[in-house]
């Protein structure tokens, strides 16, 4: 365990990602220190004017941590100006010590990134962002209401944690019709949108140190759902039809995979579709390993060309696919509801460990889904927003090959609601940073790549912005590349 230091010799060591607000690397400083040892309860910390300028800062950033330390209870002020640590409350202070002495610091695990957060003023070039201006404001309105009436506000209290029957029924019919899923309601459970299904299937398969395959380039946050859970990340390589056999046989090859996770539609971030012989390849390989399938079926029906292809799980014979989708592009991220379907017992060991963390999902939100599945009201909506999205896709197409075919190399895929191009001139970070100085928000590879590595490719979501807007962010993003 560290010692403690003087106060007068006391100087904060930045932590955190150089890309994290400069004043919540300052918190994440002090608070390492303040668990290590390094400062110890009761100790005075030098005044912020002294902070800043040993660090070379502006104090104005310093007095912002400062107020979010004692926000938090790290720090506290004292008469007469000072500012000391806290103490440490009782209950936690062997905990603490403890940790320490075995070797343990402040956690060593990357900050979650739930992606930018761009201000109005910039245009979002962003993949997975549906247009919310076209959503059935009204019907959901309506049905929301009537599921609240029809039931006397009974809909408001408890209810079954594995969604509402209703809705389970309606999503099993659609699932059937538009995905050829031939599930019974009892296996399906209504979740809050698909990362509440990734946290829930973890917890419920790994253990620490279980081996975990999963696509590089990949989703961020379903690998942090597995490695709360304690598995232990297995890159895969994937090319330009998915995932590559090959590596998935020298995963093997180096020991036994618990699960892999695969996003075999539109592979995310890429967006290529994994080919049929593929798929049965690896449904082989997970029958003879005997390791779980988790198909993220993330958005299935924005296929522009042809009929999209049947999920992996219609292809399963061996309760091996574990399948998990999402309504977020579907209608809209904030009404979270997602599903998983899985061979039984494991939607009954799913539903126990949702009843521990949630209790249940927003029952009267269901019942509402589930009028708009019977009514037809969701179907119409898709049809008319795979329209709208193929001829922004279209568009978008257009603009890049117009102003940008120098500099931007890309194959169209079939469907989704983004384009994976890549930089000719190896230079993307740098440009997407010129890129948001002028207005125009894009997401680099850097970001779905496990290392955070610099990377070539970029992300370009078309699905909510109009045409015009479109051809405003080319544009833009035409400027910040001269």
């Amino acid at each position: 365990m560290p010692r403690a230091v003087p106060s007068w010799s006391w100087r904060p060591h930045l932590a955190g990602a150089a890309s994290d607000p400069l004043f919540l690397r300052l918190v994440a400083a002090v608070v390492a220190d303040v668990r290590s040892g390094r400062l110890e309860p009761g100790q005075a910390l030098p005044g912020t004017r002294s902070v800043a300028r040993d660090l070379g800062i502006n104090r104005n950033t310093v007095v912002a941590a400062w107020r979010e330390l004692t926000s938090q209870g790290w720090i506290e002020a004292r008469p007469g100006g000072h500012t000391r640590v806290a103490p440490v409350p009782a209950s936690l202070e062997p905990v603490t010590r403890r940790a320490a002495q075995a070797g343990f610091d402040a956690p060593t695990r990357p900050r979650l990134d739930y992606g930018p957060h761009w201000g109005p003023s910039v245009l979002p070039l962003s993949g997975g962002r549906p247009d919310l201006s076209h959503l059935p404001v009204r019907e959901l309105a309506r049905a929301w209401r009537s599921a609240v009436d029809h039931t006397r506000g009974r809909i408001l209290g408890y209810g079954d944690p594995q969604g509402h029957p209703r809705l389970r029924a309606a999503l099993t019919s659609w699932l059937a019709a538009e995905r050829g899923l031939r599930i019974e309601a009892n296996d399906l459970l209504v979740t809050r949108g698909s990362q509440q299904a990734f946290d829930l299937v973890a917890r419920a398969l790994f253990r620490p140190g279980d081996r975990v395959g999963v696509e590089e380039y990949g989703y961020p946050l379903a690998w942090a759902a597995f490695t709360q859970a304690g598995a232990e990340l297995v890159p895969l390589t994937v090319d330009d039809q998915g995932l590559c056999l090959d590596s998935l046989d020298q995963a093997l090859a180096a020991g036994p995979l618990r699960a892999i996770y695969l996003t075999p539609h539109h592979q995310y971030p890429t967006m290529v579709t994994l080919p049929v012989s593929r798929r049965l390849a690896v449904l082989d390989r997970a029958r003879a390993h005997r390791f779980a399938v988790l198909e993220d079926d993330y958005d299935n029906e924005f296929h522009f060309e042809g009929r999209p292809v049947p999920p992996m799980a219609t292809l399963d014979d061996a309760g091996v696919v574990i399948y998990i989708s999402t309504l977020s592009k579907t209608l809209a991220p904030g009404l979270r509801v997602g599903l998983i379907t899985a061979a039984p017992p494991v939607p009954e060991h799913l539903v126990q460990l949702r009843v521990v963390a949630d209790r249940q999902g927003d029952l009267a939100t269901e019942y509402a889904l589930a009028m708009l599945v019977e009514d037809g009201t969701l179907p119409r909506h898709l049809r008319r927003m795979r329209r709208l999205y193929a001829s922004r896709q279209q568009h978008l197409v257009t603009e890049l090959r117009t102003h940008l075919s120098e500099r931007l190399a890309f194959e169209v895929p079939s469907g989704g609601l983004a384009l994976w191009a890549r930089d000719r001139n190896d230079d993307a970070d740098a440009w997407v940073a010129r890129g948001e100085e002028l207005g125009v928000g894009v997401e680099t590879g850097r970001r779905f790549h496990r290392s955070r590595a610099a990377s070539p490719w970029l992300r370009l979501g078309f699905a909510s912005l109009d045409s015009s807007q479109l051809t405003e962010a080319v544009q833009r993003l035409e400027r910040a590349s001269q």
